[in-house]
């Protein structure tokens, strides 16, 4: 009895929870067909919910310049020295700290054009090479100008040399000379330039680091080399970058051939051309004057550029 009692009670509340349902609107009710919402999110930082913020700023445009360009009024975007006596640097080349000047010039007024000489640099933080023939020299204090001229890559002893356009690799510089050059062209420097110094006077000197010709002894001689002592002592005198005209008396066939072939300029080039070390660092160029170029003081020196624009300038 007492079960039945209680399936009865329950049966009972159910009924009486089913006809509150129906009384506060069953299933017409619009919470039947919703569930729990959200409210929408306020704005965010210029979006909403529906589309991202906006950055504060433009990626690209066409208003950006470089250090040391120009835009197309011609006004700098650094500042440009100023000198004394009326002298204006001109419109900034594109070049303009990236090519420079070392802002001395050695020999200035002297004689000989040929110890006359300033020196000039492409950074090292360069992008690409600069091409610099036909790029100009100017005095504004005499008027004196001067036309970059082209150069030999490689030169060779005793021939007319083919001419290239110079162009400087980033990290490499040129020494600008004012006269001749000894060889008849300029030129870039390499490992076995040094035997130029044999026959004729460079100003700045040559770099004397010429392969050792004890180490060529061992590369070329051949595979007898260790038992011609004599020839080992013979070659050990002879200095860097020095050429024998003549071998050491009394040595060997082979010591003789080796002397005469790979101890001289031309010998050293084809010996080593291909040396990951051969290429130098410096061209030496000729500006072909018979007299000087600049003033010993009082002097605005100019470099421009093919279109004439200011890469660098300074006065003394």
């Amino acid at each position: 009895m007492g079960d039945a009692h209680d399936a009865w009670f329950f049966i009972g509340v159910f009924v009486f929870i089913f006809l509150i349902w129906i009384a506060t609107g069953g299933p017409l009710r619009p919470l039947a067909f919703s569930g729990p919402t959200l409210a929408q999110p306020g704005v965010l930082g210029g979006g909403t919910y529906l589309q991202l913020p906006r950055a504060p700023f433009v990626i690209g445009g066409t208003n950006v310049s470089l250090p040391g360009s120009s835009d197309n009024s011609g006004s700098s975007a650094t500042l440009v020295p100023t000198f004394v006596g009326g002298t204006v640097f001109g419109t900034p080349s594109p070049y303009r700290d990236i090519v420079r000047m070392n802002q001395y010039v050695s020999g200035a007024g002297g004689a000989n054009p040929g110890n006359e000489y300033i020196e000039i640099s492409l950074s090292q933080n360069a992008r690409v090479p600069v091409n610099i023939t036909g790029w100009k020299l100017l005095s504004d204090a005499t008027g004196n100008s001067a036309s970059i001229p082209k150069g030999t890559e490689v030169p060779t002893s005793g021939v007319v040399n083919a001419e290239q356009d110079i162009v400087l690799a980033p990290g490499t510089r040129a020494i600008l000379i004012s006269g001749q050059s000894p060889i008849g062209a300029s030129f870039r420097e390499n490992k076995c330039i040094g035997y130029f110094s044999t026959f004729q006077k460079f100003s700045p000197s040559l770099p004397q680091n010429c392969p050792i010709p004890s180490d060529d002894l061992i590369s070329f001689y051949g595979p007898t080399y260790i038992r011609d002592s004599f020839c080992i002592d013979q070659v050990n005198k002879i200095q860097r970058c020095q050429v024998t005209l003549t071998p050491p008396d009394g040595v060997s066939n082979t010591c003789q051939n080796f002397v005469m072939t790979y101890l001289n300029y031309n010998g050293c080039v084809n010996a080593h051309k291909n040396d990951t070390n051969f290429e130098g660092n410096t061209w030496r160029i000729y500006l072909g004057r018979t007299n000087s170029m600049w003033r010993t003081k009082h002097e605005v020196v100019k470099l421009l550029d093919i279109n004439g624009k200011t890469v660098d300038a300074f006065s003394y």
